[in-house]
């Protein structure tokens, strides 16, 4: 069987050898089209866009923190620094395991477990690409271990920076306060903008209130990394703009007299300028360090103030109120003459025992029979409590509450420092607020209102505010810290503080009155004087106006007479007050200085202030008298229109009664008479 035979077609093969060819170069064409249009896309019509992405991968911005601005005394002693140190900082995204790495770094450099909390606490708080810091000030073992060991930890690396220092430490730390750690409440509140890069708020203090002069603006930084995130040049630079200095009216020589003065025993002091509000110093006794705070606190540390029963951290000259006692006499004892009820010869009889008309409850004075016929200026260097009793009854609490709040009792002063407490000024809307179940007001509180007692609390602040108000001639300024601010590299710029309102005093006569009584409180010869025994003013060149106040912490009991009981026994009964103002006829200095536990006013808070005007009469360039116990005997001369036995010239001397005829049984929430 024959087989048949195809013959191959050459010429179809070719024409489908063609199709496919150009198949081929039309997908390869297509192919380069598709190629050149991406081209076009990413180096023409998208050229900046991905070139800036591009230089970002090497190139890294990073936020400059500004530095804070320096705090210094009157003089330009230096209270708030920043020095330099280092830190260690971690960057999340490079950290693959971050634990291990942690156990693994605390075996180069020594971490704490409250370096830990912090790091994990803020390590919530960032974000992912954000630097953490880890450790701060780093010691020179620490840079040095780390240096060696640095290529085992990628994403870790040291700063410098700069961190806060207080050189004085507890003397200031009340007033010039601390910065410490930004926290989660921290970056919520704060704009974000103005704090990148920034680690650290003021807390408390003036770092707190100033803030935002202290603080600054940060700059910004071009970097240029390497593959590991670290530095390897630095391409632009857009520098930060310094926070303004402060410079206080506080001079750091009174402050450390006064804190010394204290020797440890809880307290405050206040000095004011009667003519501007500058506060000259200003003492909180115990104090803390505050730089304890500045890179966290430890927990044994933070333990140790928040236990301790003297409450260091408590700022007793802003948040610290009590009792006044006596001190509020000479503002009442004004409110009466302001008022037309007295004039300063008007004299009252002190029998030892006030009764109210129509009531059989009395209100003591503090000596067994009372002192005789008693006018202003007895009253006040006596402290007679039966005169001021009898006047705040007749001016009745709405006068007496009218007057006082004038003088910025019961509110804040309005000092350019954060958390001060306003104190009570006893009246009938307070009573109204806070007693809802006995809203009425009855003469007896009016009574005891009228001594500083009652209801009454003020802060150490608040009366040397009202004591400066009324030593300026009844002028009220606004106290003030901060004198003047000053940008880096430029001189400093007074703070206004123009006087709140127009004097207070509406004669001049009975503010000499009330002021010539004061000084009789430091210089009379009368034995009843409260500062007879430990004579305050001798040695001093000027003339110095006071009044002490022994404000009771307990209801009396009958050994109210006895003033030879323990001191120790009186010490943890009274809050121990004396408000001062020198030179008494043209007053540049006021001061006002409690004592949370002493037996009298003037014998343990008056030495207080004495030495007080002792630095400030230094810093004034007069010799400061050497320091030698408290005479017992001899004083100045009185004032030229006060006779030997304390009394006005011209004004027959009252007999002053032994003291030995019991009183009536009665009870008495007054103060003592110092």
């Amino acid at each position: 069987m024959t087989r048949l035979r195809r013959f191959k077609d050459t010429r179809g093969e070719g024409e489908l050898f063609r199709r496919r060819a150009l198949a081929g170069f039309a997908l390869i064409l297509l192919g380069l089209c598709a190629l050149v249009g991406r081209y076009v896309f990413l180096q023409v019509l998208h050229h900046d866009e991905f070139a800036t992405r591009s230089v970002n991968n090497s190139v890294k911005p990073r936020a400059i923190p500004p530095a804070r601005g320096l705090i210094y005394d009157r003089n330009g002693v230096l209270l708030a620094d920043n020095v330099p140190a280092f830190r260690l900082e971690v960057r999340p995204d490079q950290v693959q395991n971050m634990n291990a790495m942690l156990a693994e770094l605390g075996r180069v450099v020594p971490l704490d477990q409250d370096d830990l909390d912090a790091f994990r606490k803020q390590l919530k708080q960032s974000r992912h690409f954000d630097s953490v810091p880890l450790k701060l000030r780093l010691t020179e073992d620490d840079i040095a271990r780390f240096a060696v060991n640095r290529w085992r930890f990628p994403g870790v690396d040291v700063v410098p920076y700069l961190t806060r220092q207080y050189p004085f430490g507890s003397l200031f730390a009340h007033v010039v306060g601390y910065v410490s750690r930004i926290d989660a409440d921290d970056q919520e509140r704060l704009d974000p903008d103005r704090y990148k890069g920034t680690t650290h708020i003021g807390r408390i203090g003036l770092e707190r209130s100033y803030e935002d002069m202290l603080h600054g603006t940060p700059g910004y930084e071009l970097d240029e990394v390497n593959a590991d995130g670290r530095i390897q040049r630095v391409l632009k630079t857009d520098p930060p703009t310094p926070g303004k200095n402060l410079y206080l009216s506080i001079d750091a020589r009174i402050q450390k007299a006064a804190q010394d003065a204290f020797e440890g025993r809880p307290g405050a002091a206040v000095a004011i300028d009667p003519r501007n509000g500058q506060v000259l110093a200003m003492v909180s006794v115990p104090s803390f360090d505050p730089n304890l705070f500045v890179n966290g606190i430890s927990q044994a540390d933070y333990k140790t103030l928040i236990t301790d029963p003297a409450k260091p951290l408590l700022n007793r000259a802003l948040k610290g109120a009590y009792p006044p006692g006596s001190t509020v006499k000479p503002f009442i004892g004004l409110a009466g003459l302001e008022y037309g009820l007295r004039t300063p010869l008007d004299a009252v009889l002190s029998t030892g025992v006030f009764y109210i008309p129509g009531q059989a409850r009395g209100y003591r004075d503090d000596v067994r029979g009372g002192v005789g016929m008693t006018n202003l200026y007895k009253a006040i260097y006596a402290s007679v409590n039966t005169y001021f009793y009898k006047l705040a009854l007749d001016l009745g609490i709405d006068r007496v509450s009218e007057f006082m709040g004038s003088y910025g009792f019961g509110h804040p002063t309005g000092v350019d420092l954060p958390g001060e407490v306003s104190g009570v000024l006893p009246s009938r809307a307070w009573k109204a607020r806070h007693s809802p179940k006995e809203p009425n007001w009855y003469p007896g509180e009016t009574v005891i209102t009228g001594i500083g007692q009652g209801y009454w609390s003020v802060t150490a602040l608040q009366l040397a505010h009202a004591l400066a108000t009324f030593a300026g001639r009844g002028v009220p300024y606004a106290p003030r810290v901060v004198m003047s601010t000053a940008e880096v590299g430029k001189s400093p710029s007074p703070l206004p503080n123009p006087p709140t309102g127009p004097s207070l005093i509406k004669n001049m006569k009975d503010w000499e009155a009330v002021n010539e009584g004061m000084q009789m409180v430091i210089y009379s010869s009368d034995p009843l004087a409260t500062g007879y025994k430990i004579k305050l003013g001798q040695g001093f060149p000027y003339r110095i106006a006071g009044k002490s106040g022994t404000a009771e912490r307990f209801s009396r009991t009958s050994d109210a007479y006895n003033e030879n009981r323990n001191t120790a026994y009186l010490a943890a009964r009274h809050r121990a007050w004396f408000e001062a103002f020198t030179p008494a006829e043209d007053p540049r200095i006021a001061v006002a200085v409690v004592l949370e536990a002493g037996a009298w006013g003037a014998d343990d808070a008056g030495p207080i202030a004495r030495k007080i005007f002792d630095a400030w009469l230094a810093t004034q360039g007069g010799a400061v008298p050497p320091n030698k116990p408290w005479p017992e005997s001899g004083v100045a001369s009185a004032p030229a229109s006060v006779t030997s036995t304390g009394e006005p010239a011209g004004v027959m001397p009252e007999d002053t009664p032994q003291g030995d005829t019991p009183a009536p049984d009665s009870s008495s929430a007054g103060d003592d008479s110092q």
